[in-house]
């Protein structure tokens, strides 16, 4: 079974066992963040980048992190009720995720004036300056963006299981740090 059908598999069974029948599952695009638990359309969705790079463990319990959020209802976000029901779900990581973003389908790349990369999904729309070299915005080190165009075979590449990726995603120490990054 391969890595999509064994996430739908488990979502589908954690949806039977803990929520009722109007709840559904499904795969989106995001590159940002793992999971999503949408209550007005009541439905659990997880990156298919993401999720394609994550062994089952991980993916698992990005699971369990989205039904505990169904479960506590939209007002809990991560407080005291989400984190009870999401420990009774077995659910071990924490409240956001801070693992591999999908940065090779990102075509927005900012470099600053020491050479840290940035990666972006969207232009940014302000100038932004870099948190490695300052905590707080500073113009003397301002990202230079330049757009590059994403392939059909890098997209396509995208969704191909890594499997020299440990739980947090691969090797590679270019992930972007976000404020929240659902799921995991």
């Amino acid at each position: 079974m391969s890595e999509p059908e064994r996430v739908r598999v488990w979502a589908n069974a954690l949806i039977r066992q803990h929520l009722d029948p109007s709840w559904s599952f499904g795969f989106d695009n995001a590159k940002r963040r793992a999971g999503l638990c949408d209550f007005r359309r009541k439905r659990i969705s997880v990156s298919r980048y993401l999720s394609a790079r994550y062994d089952d463990d991980t993916n698992h319990q990005m699971l369990l992190h989205e039904v505990a959020h169904a479960l506590a209802g939209p007002a809990a976000g991560h407080g005291a009720e989400w984190k009870s029901i999401a420990r009774e779900l077995g659910y071990v990581g924490g409240t956001t995720h801070d693992g591999e973003t999908a940065v090779e389908l990102a075509p927005w790349v900012g470099v600053c004036p020491a050479g840290h990369t940035a990666y972006r999904h969207r232009r940014p729309p302000r100038a932004t300056s870099c948190v490695a070299c300052a905590p707080r915005f500073d113009r003397r080190y301002l990202f230079t963006w330049t757009r590059r165009e994403i392939s059909a075979a890098t997209r396509l590449a995208a969704l191909t299981p890594r499997p020299d990726a440990g739980p947090g995603g691969s090797e590679s120490g270019d992930a972007v740090p976000a404020h929240h990054r659902h799921g995991i």
